[in-house]
């Protein structure tokens, strides 16, 4: 049985997108038969080691100030990829993650793939030209890095223009799993949002995802009140946690709730009219990607893959970064176009089946390893 050990920044039950995606993959992987382990960091309150969904996540110590934090996690992980002893790590973000799999080659010969999950200048990697020794990590990475699995065309032009070669590149999207993901009746939702605490007689528009700057929920919050002049019981709900709760929570007006890191988003998908996603920068969403499942119409900005998923006007509506009237306006638009939201919810629920099914993911990632372990091209 093929050992992978995956290695991430941040694991359930914080509930990002690349930890919702690789939480989704590794127990799809180890129903294929594969061994993966997850390494992440320790947060506060939460155990050393547990099995989630099947697969046994460690997390190891990461405190103090970021380079002592760094220096922790890297040596701890190594001491435990040395005991695990796996066939290939599959490091996930480019700083930590990717440093770890670097060192772990040089002292364990163990080969590895990264998958980057952000792109833009906040993205891994326009980001790393900005660490300490960022040029000479890359330039590791190059040389070392058996495979780069790219989410999106944005991250693999981003690649290619750091000289990673295409045979080393790779293209897989994200994935969900569309029998968890589903559309429910209308008695459902009533049930779902009397659950949650969310009016059941109006219309709901949900975000969810980390309350951190590049996702501008403030921009979201700052046009509500537009919006609830238009249509005075318009409710927003925010699902999430991040260093900017506390900032949001006191820009938030009337009509703005928030849930909190939720461990299960679907109840949200499932009981809101539609999904806003805001972003000035994305890899490939996986709250976009569970809505459009769920036959929950989007609005979301045209940056990162979200263009590839998303058609604008046949399976979303897609709007300019940075521009709040035009997030207003399509907010606006689905609120009072039933038939708009009824259309949408169809097409985008087929897209998700078409393109983006985790077991299509997996499948292909796990060819994606054994190619690396017998040494065959992988771009």
């Amino acid at each position: 049985m093929t050992r992978v050990a995956m290695i991430i920044h941040g694991y359930a039950p914080r509930i990002g997108g690349a930890e919702r995606q690789v939480g989704a993959l590794a127990p799809a992987l180890r129903g294929l038969g594969l061994d993966v382990s997850v390494l992440t960091r320790r947060l506060p309150g939460t155990a050393a080691f547990e099995i989630i969904d099947g697969v046994p996540v460690y997390r190891l110590p990461a405190a103090g100030p970021k380079p002592i934090a760094a220096l922790s996690f890297t040596l701890c992980a190594l001491a435990r990829l040395r005991k695990l002893n796996p066939d290939l790590i599959h490091a996930h973000e480019f700083i930590s993650p990717a440093t770890v799999a670097l060192a772990a080659q040089a002292l364990y010969r163990t080969p590895f793939v990264v998958t980057p999950h952000l792109s833009g200048p906040q993205g891994d990697v326009q980001k790393m030209g900005h660490k300490f020794l960022g040029g000479w990590r890359l330039a590791a990475l190059r040389n070392s890095c058996a495979a780069f699995i790219a989410i999106s065309s944005e991250i693999d032009a981003e690649l290619a223009s750091a000289g990673i070669p295409a045979e080393r590149r790779v293209m897989i999207g994200n994935g969900v799993d569309p029998a968890r993901f589903i559309p429910v009746d209308n008695e459902t939702k009533i049930r779902l949002r009397k659950d949650l605490g969310l009016p059941t007689e109006t219309l709901v528009a949900a975000y969810a995802g980390r309350l951190v700057p590049v996702k501008r929920v403030d921009r979201l919050i700052g046009i509500w009140p537009a919006i609830r002049q238009s249509i005075p019981n318009a409710h927003l709900a925010i699902a999430g946690s991040g260093p900017l709760e506390g900032e949001l929570k006191a820009l938030a007006g009337d009509g703005v709730q928030f849930l909190g890191g939720l461990a299960d988003v679907r109840p949200v998908m499932q009981a809101a009219d539609i999904l806003v996603l805001p972003s000035d920068a994305e890899g490939l969403p996986v709250s976009l990607l569970e809505a459009m499942a769920c036959g929950l119409p989007c609005v979301a900005t045209r940056v990162g893959g979200v263009p590839e998923a998303l058609i604008d006007g046949e399976t979303g509506l897609l709007i300019p970064p940075g521009d709040p009237e035009s997030l207003a306006a399509a907010i606006l638009r689905l609120f009072k176009t039933p038939g708009l939201r009824a259309a949408l919810s169809h097409k985008a629920r087929e897209r998700v089946l078409e393109r983006y099914s985790l077991q299509e993911m997996a499948l292909r990632t796990g060819a994606l390893y054994q190619a690396v372990l017998n040494g065959e091209a992988v771009g």
